[in-house]
């Protein structure tokens, strides 16, 4: 086992290196590969001829969803229509046995993706589950039946403007830097079906925090959980290259430390190596740094609501982006695993949910640095001939 000093010499000497010759080596480890569907997107001309619903999905890959596992999968095999289904074979059944969170995330898709159609001229028209709402967890029928109808009424987001600068926020945030209540009421009118509820204030902000840490704490401890995750982990350019989804730890550092053999993923299911120990100390700064809470809350947990969630939670992301904002989901609380009940029921006392609500999603907020686009498939295989 490698020793905290050996670790902290070999990391050293590394950052020396970097400094002294191998700097070239260090900036060509950018996956730049893995964000091309952002530039893709980006070069799209909504007003251009063509299927609008090329631009419309260009876009919805781009969505937010959990482990970035981007579960979603179109058929275009009927023209102006789209068929969205779940990818069975990206399932998070450890930390997401039920689907929920996965739903989640296709709700985020079929929100953006109705406003990219609205750039285009055309109203998404939704039928959501047309063969039945499978439970108690997503199968291969479809999760929405998606009709793109010319329509030169059809308004469109501001919101949409922020896509390409939307993303998930996983560095420390600035705790100079005090959170708005204010600001979080004019985000919070961003959803339109879910109560969305917020934390400034010091004490309780304090209490989330720990709460939360607890939560975060027994995923990582709980050997299946940790290994759910470690098991999506991409390190270094070419695994993240080769597989744009999961979980990805790029950068000079990580790849390094990976040639290093400080990497090992085994150790990192081990609480007793090195490796396990610093990974824990990295992401507590994730919870030490939150300046303010948001939680969204549904009056039911059928597919419907939780697509419903989704969609506000888009709305709401991009509406916190436009406010100079960062966010992170923390949803390791809210996962629904015997080991986590009693952190659950707890998280919902402190959150005030009512007995008729599901909390659907809770995320930290704060200032944080600029980052780069998460990894994504490009768009031609997230598509399935019927």
């Amino acid at each position: 086992m490698t020793s905290r000093r050996k670790f902290m010499t070999i990391l050293g000497g590394g950052v020396i290196l970097a400094a002294g010759g191998i700097g070239a080596w260090a900036t060509s480890r950018d996956p730049a590969g893995a964000r091309k569907p952002w530039e893709a997107a980006k070069a799209l001309d909504a007003g251009a001829s063509g299927d609008p619903r090329v631009f419309a999905l260009a876009h919805a890959i781009l969505a937010p969803n959990p482990h970035n596992r981007q579960p979603w999968v179109a058929e275009l095999s009927t023209p102006g229509e789209i068929k969205l289904y779940f990818d069975t074979a990206r399932r998070l059944p450890e930390t997401d046995p039920y689907d929920r969170q996965l739903t989640i995330g296709l709700g985020c898709f079929v929100e953006l993706l109705s406003m990219a159609a609205a750039e285009t001229g055309h109203r998404a028209e939704v039928n959501l589950f047309p063969e039945g709402e499978p439970q108690p967890m997503l199968d291969r029928r479809p999760v929405a039946h998606i009709r793109l109808v010319a329509d030169s009424g059809v308004a469109r987001d501001p919101l949409f403007a922020q896509v390409f600068a939307r993303h998930t926020n996983r560095e420390a945030y600035d705790t100079a830097r005090p959170v708005s209540a204010q600001a979080l009421d004019t985000i919070a009118a961003a959803a339109r079906t879910a109560r969305i509820a917020h934390a400034t204030g010091e004490k309780e902000v304090a209490t989330l925090r720990a709460l939360s840490w607890e939560a975060m704490e027994i995923e990582l401890r709980t050997y299946r959980t940790m290994k759910e995750s470690v098991d999506l982990m991409r390190i270094g350019k070419a695994e993240i290259e080769a597989n744009p989804d999961g979980i990805s730890l790029g950068g000079p550092l990580n790849e390094g430390l990976d040639l290093l053999g400080l990497m090992d993923r085994q150790a990192m299911l081990d609480p007793n190596a090195m490796v396990f120990t610093e990974g824990m100390k990295a992401q507590k700064v994730q919870f030490d740094t939150a300046m303010g809470f948001f939680w969204l809350a549904t009056p039911g947990n059928s597919r419907a609501d939780q697509i419903a969630a989704g969609r506000d939670y888009l709305r709401m992301h991009l509406a916190v982006t436009a406010a100079g904002l960062a966010l992170q989901p923390f949803s390791q609380a809210l996962q629904e695993y015997d080991e986590m009940a009693g952190k659950y029921m707890e998280m919902r006392t402190a959150l005030r949910i009512s007995d008729n609500e599901t909390l659907q999603m809770f995320v930290r907020l704060g200032y944080g640095p600029g980052i780069r686009p998460a990894p994504r498939w490009p768009l031609e295989t997230r598509i399935r001939s019927a």
